[in-house]
């Protein structure tokens, strides 16, 4: 009793007192989110949809491959960004979401649910699967189980007849849904704004739910998530799940949108890009997802394009590496933190001009 007794009382007039000032203080940081987190990603999808008359067939068509590798990138963002799990893997649901659509299609039409439902259903149980066994290890002992599962999955498309071999097998007719009809190019291009609309909307919301929460905590230090009561196993096997699903989602896009698939699709490499978009974009941003994703296609697009770069089109490979070990250097917490930079060169002009002008009243 003593003890509690002796402990001071907080002063509660200073408590109220302070209260105005943080919440003045909060409001501009929330008001930030909010434009940054919906209403900017919601401005820019409707841009992309008045704009898409007046985009050329090429620029649809680039412009439909990069937001279904958008997708591609947000899926992974919920294992990288989301749990700290680095996959070398993640091109196997890709493709086998892919796969699974075009086999779910009918002789005499494709129906786009149907086509959907295998996609997300086969890409799912295989990262249940992967997930069950890879999430036992970690470290680079994760990474490369998860780049053994993928390559098992790429040798049995590409060796099996049933998945046509190293040919692939062709869509014969696209999928559709009453007057949804994927093979008109612009009904292609609004499914798969809508698409990356919904899943951005959904991992945003995932993020912070408190399974979103869960895997930050994950993250940071999932010892001490564990000592706290949570199953920090289960909540990673949620994540790869979901994260396959979603990739699972982009290949049918993919597989939609190209009418041919081939074990091309879930090689290593893949994998490899998507973490690329990643890195460059800024891990841990849905942001930077997207904007990663935006950098690397178009790099991949002006650097292999005799028209721009001439003969050096021919080594595009080796001018794509050295630009994004620039990029890199230059910018190592990715594209989103050009902003941080911005905020803090305004931050600091913002504390010297109060002092200058002090200063100036001091002498005067």
């Amino acid at each position: 009793m003593s003890n509690s007794s002796s402990t001071p009382l907080p002063n509660t007039n200073q408590a109220y007192a302070q209260a105005p000032a943080v919440t003045q203080q909060s409001r501009p940081i929330r008001s930030k989110s909010v434009w940054v987190g919906v209403v900017l990603p919601l401005a820019c999808a409707a841009l992309l949809a008045v704009a898409q008359p007046f985009w050329s067939s090429y620029l649809s068509d680039l412009i439909v491959k990069i937001m279904i590798l958008s997708i591609f990138a947000l899926s992974l963002h919920i294992l990288v960004g989301g749990a700290g799990l680095v996959s070398l893997g993640h091109a196997a649901y890709f493709g086998l979401g892919a796969y699974a659509a075009v086999k779910a299609a009918g002789p005499d039409g494709s129906n786009f649910l149907v086509m959907l439902g295998a996609a997300v259903g086969a890409s799912g149980l295989y990262a249940l699967i992967v997930g069950a066994l890879s999430l036992r290890t970690k470290g680079v002992y994760f990474i490369m189980v998860t780049l053994a599962f993928a390559q098992l999955a790429f040798f049995v498309v590409h060796d099996v007849g049933y998945f046509g071999g190293s040919d692939g097998i062709y869509l014969m007719q696209r999928p559709a849904l009453g007057a949804l009809d994927m093979e008109s190019s612009s009904t292609q291009y609004y499914v798969v704004l809508a698409a990356l609309v919904l899943v951005y909307a959904f991992i945003a919301m995932l993020r912070h739910s408190r399974f979103g929460h869960a895997l930050s905590g994950i993250r940071v230090n999932e010892q001490r998530m564990r000592a706290a009561g949570f199953a920090t196993y289960g909540y990673k096997l949620a994540g790869f799940v979901i994260a396959g699903a979603l990739a699972g989602v982009a290949g049918f896009l993919l597989a939609s949108r190209d009418a041919v698939v081939n074990p091309e699709l879930l090689a290593w490499h893949h994998s490899g890009e998507v973490l690329l978009m990643l890195i460059l974009g800024g891990v841990g941003s849905l942001r930077g997802a997207v904007l990663g994703t935006i950098t690397f296609v178009l790099l991949k697009e002006v650097l292999s394009t005799h028209a721009i770069v001439g003969n050096a089109a021919d080594h595009w490979q080796l001018s794509l590496g050295v630009a994004i070990i620039v990029l890199v250097a230059l910018l190592p917490k990715g594209l989103v933190g050009i902003n941080d930079k911005w905020q803090k060169k305004a931050q600091a002009q913002s504390e010297k001009a109060p002092a200058a002008t002090e200063k100036g009243e001091h002498h005067g």
